[in-house]
């Protein structure tokens, strides 16, 4: 395999060695730069809970009670989800009997 308007080919053991070692080096780059971002807001919401600490403490507490917002899609409609659920636990099941089954109940 050859790219377009040059005369590298892969199949060379020098260049996908070049290739693996510069895909790592880019993997490491990527982790690091997670890691950074990470302990950034980390820091920045220790600064915060510790000012508002400082400020109010009241309105620190309360907002440690309050649980985040995990999803912000819409809510699903009661009556489906009831009729879902009814659906799982109403009908009949069929299981497998199979020698692990067996040996249990004897």
């Amino acid at each position: 395999m050859t790219f377009a308007g040059t005369n590298v080919i892969l199949s060379q053991p020098d260049i996908s060695q070049k290739l693996t070692e510069r895909i790592d080096d880019l993997k490491q780059r990527i982790a690091a730069w997670g890691k950074r971002i990470r302990r950034y807001t980390e820091r920045s919401t220790q600064f915060n809970q510790n000012r508002l600490f400082q400020s109010d403490q009241k309105r620190l507490y309360k907002s440690l009670e309050r649980p985040k917002v995990c999803g912000t899609g819409p809510v699903p409609d009661q009556a489906n989800t009831v009729a879902f659920w009814r659906g799982l636990s109403s009908g009949p099941v069929n299981h497998s009997e199979g020698p692990r089954t067996e040996t249990m109940v004897s």
